[in-house]
């Protein structure tokens, strides 16, 4: 059974702008129930989905269940996407095309987020990715592809799950890439990077393995091609990030 609380009733068809405004279109969920399958397109400018409206305060967006398909894209400029999700074995295809979008997304804070995979491209520039996975309770298996097209991006991405394998492919100037994997039996980062001046700091720590696991693993794979980057990796068997 889902249940739906939608700040507009045209979900599923296309929203347009003619004009740069900031608050333009809004879709509100509250939504509990397996196998949803939701595709949303909002194009224009000052798009939101989340779960308040643009005067307040931001606010997560509640949905819950398993087996969950999103299938979101947000075309234009300073686009909102806030979302607080619990979802076991999920699959979520986001696209944003456009410059000063933001994207604030919390999996698995109060509820399970095992068995998770992400399909993100970016195109644009001064946008803004913060996401946490399994940030407190269970999470497993996470397959994260990003590319992203654009100068000046910054991405914070903490992962707290046991086997993870996220895979970057990044071409543009000035992107700032802030992430963190830990506790994980198989941790995996693949960063392909073409652009001046990149900032990227990565940990990985291990932490404690699994019940039943022995070993815990963590690769870094980078493939950079920039002039004046900064790049600092601490990589070590411990929980935390000091």
């Amino acid at each position: 059974m889902n249940k739906f609380i939608l700040g507009l009733s045209l979900i599923m068809i296309p929203f347009f702008s003619y004009a740069n405004a900031t608050d333009d279109n809004e879709i509100n969920i509250d939504q509990v129930g397996d196998t949803l399958v939701l595709y949303i397109d909002q194009i224009g400018y000052g798009n939101k989905m989340g779960l308040n409206n643009f005067a307040s305060g931001s606010s997560a967006m509640p949905i819950t269940g398993s087996s969950l398909t999103f299938n979101i894209d947000q075309i234009g400029n300073e686009n909102l996407l806030y979302g607080e999700l619990t979802a076991d074995s999920s699959s979520y295809t986001l696209q944003w095309t456009g410059d000063s979008n933001v994207w604030d997304w919390m999996i698995g804070d109060s509820g399970s987020s095992d068995n998770s995979n992400y399909l993100v491209d970016i195109t644009g520039d001064s946008n803004t990715m913060d996401l946490d996975q399994g940030s407190n309770l269970s999470a497993e298996r996470l397959d994260f592809d990003l590319t992203v097209i654009g100068d000046s991006n910054v991405f914070d991405v903490d992962i707290d799950v046991d086997d993870a394998v996220w895979n970057m492919d990044i071409t543009g100037g000035s992107n700032n890439i802030n992430t963190m994997q830990k506790d994980g039996a198989e941790q995996e980062i693949n960063l392909t990077l073409v652009g001046s001046s990149a900032d990227v700091d990565i940990n990985q720590m291990s932490g404690t393995c699994p019940q039943g696991v022995s070993t815990c693993n963590g690769i870094i794979t980078l493939d950079i091609d920039s002039e004046n980057a900064t790049i600092q990796i601490n990589q070590k068997d411990a929980t935390n990030d000091s």
